[in-house]
């Protein structure tokens, strides 16, 4: 690693403590600041991956202000940056406001340059995984979807299938327990598909009572029952040039089965209380959190109208399937909400990360949201949203192992390797050209992780 890499801001205004520093971070590129306005002055053109800051600055040595100030201000500025507070030990306190505020971590003077220098390195370390993983984020969320923020290889996978689906005309149906974010897959492939420019149209079959379920997909002429005052298009004519997604599909009943199926095998609808035929151009896309095969046998769904709806079936995963998609989605949801509410909040604390990749989220990507944007109001400016935060306790966070970040990317990396092998049969040219990385290299990943080629 070029010495630049390791770049390494430090803030105090003790000039023989900064030369001390100095000498014990010598493989570091260090630069020094004896005062908030000129640290900013350093960090602002060059921001450093880890700065350790003194909260005892001029013009107030004896205080936290400044030092606070100084570190509200390199966060603001680069929020990915690892802070290392230095305080004295009747300064405990402010050391904890600081945490709260964003900073990585915090050391007790008198000073041991062992120690801080393991901390410091330890910070670095942390940087780096961070910067890949945004680096993979974002090279993932390339081959995402509209809408649809994944990482994981699963979820990747099943976002490249639904960009191959959605360029066809046949019909999708996606299954998945509620809350997986169904109707944002269905968005997708209407999205991606050459109908885009047409109408995306979306109906819940479990939420209308049945005597309007029929009158809402097919519409009525004026006059065809009690109220009808009008003749009303319904939602299949809607979607006309577009799509329709049929979301709970499975709680459809048994008449209306039989009107849908004349109308996906005809593509031609009859209003209620109408007498002519209506030829419409819609397609079809499906949702269900049914076992739509124990449906059949029960005799609650139609066995030809599953197999027009499932020409391809697309099964979205449970978040607790997903690996850390459930980490990247609380980010994104994070960003999204802040910015809305002008919040201060930029990131989650440590405890926040594990308890989010710990907890099972029986609700799925709904109940993530909602914990989430109502933990954004709670941090009532703080930088950091905590597991208290989100209301989730350490007992509720412990029913899976919390991996760290490095144990993640390993385990992500073999996964990418052992795939890449087994696609290409073991060709080791082929599966480097996949993986992007050189024979050599994929040899000594193979060994790495105990790989037999």
């Amino acid at each position: 690693m070029a010495k630049s890499e390791h770049k390494l801001l430090i803030v105090d205004d003790d000039e023989a403590l900064q030369r001390q520093l100095r000498w014990a971070f010598d493989g570091f590129d260090v630069s020094l600041a004896g005062s908030r306005e000129a640290a900013m002055a350093v960090f602002e053109p060059a921001p450093a991956p880890v700065v350790l800051l003194d909260l005892g600055l001029p013009p107030d040595q004896d205080g936290p202000s400044e030092g606070l100030a100084a570190l509200e201000s390199i966060l603001a500025l680069a929020p990915e940056t690892k802070i290392v507070v230095m305080t004295g030990q009747t300064e405990r306190q402010y050391a904890v406001r600081a945490i709260g505020l964003g900073a990585y971590d915090f050391y007790e003077k008198p000073i041991d340059i062992e120690t801080l220098n393991l901390i410091i390195r330890r910070a670095l370390n942390l940087y780096r995984l961070e910067a890949e993983n945004r680096r993979l984020q974002k090279q993932y969320s390339a081959q995402a979807l509209p809408g649809v923020v994944a990482v994981s290889p699963e979820m990747v996978k099943i976002c490249g299938d639904i960009r191959k689906f959605a360029k066809t005309g046949i019909s999708v149906l996606l299954t998945g327990e509620s809350g997986t974010g169904k109707e944002l897959f269905a968005r997708a492939v209407h999205t991606l598909s050459d109908r885009s420019a047409g109408p995306f149209v979306a109906i819940n079959c479990a939420a209308i009572p049945e005597p309007l379920l029929e009158s809402e997909l097919f519409g009525h002429e004026k006059g065809a029952f009690t109220g009808a005052i009008k003749t009303t298009i319904g939602k299949v004519e809607q979607a006309d040039g577009g799509t329709l997604f049929l979301d709970e599909i499975g709680d459809m009943p048994l008449p209306l089965q039989a009107k849908l199926l004349r109308f996906l095998e005809e593509r031609v609808i009859e209003r209620v209380g109408g007498r002519r035929e209506i030829a419409v151009d819609t397609r079809i896309v499906s949702a269900t959190n049914q076992d739509l095969t124990k449906a059949q046998a029960d005799g609650t769904f139609r066995r030809d109208l599953h197999y027009r709806l499932a020409e391809t079936v697309v099964k979205i995963p449970p978040l607790r399937e997903r690996g850390e998609d459930a980490l990247a989605i609380a980010r994104h949801v994070l960003e999204e909400q802040a910015q809305e509410q002008g919040s201060k909040a930029r990131g989650f604390s440590k405890d926040a990360c594990g308890a989010i990749l710990a907890y099972p989220w029986p609700g799925n990507v709904r109940e993530l949201q909602n914990r989430v944007r109502r933990a954004v109001v709670l941090t009532e400016g703080r930088k950091l949203v905590t597991a208290s935060d989100l209301e989730l306790t350490p007992s509720s966070a412990t029913v899976m192992p919390c991996l760290t970040l490095r144990d993640s990317q390993e385990q992500a990396a073999r996964a990418a390797v052992a795939r890449a092998m087994s696609e290409t049969n073991g060709n080791i040219s082929r599966a480097a050209q996949i993986l992007e990385v050189s024979r050599p290299t994929l040899y000594q990943l193979l060994r790495q992780y105990d790989l037999k080629s």
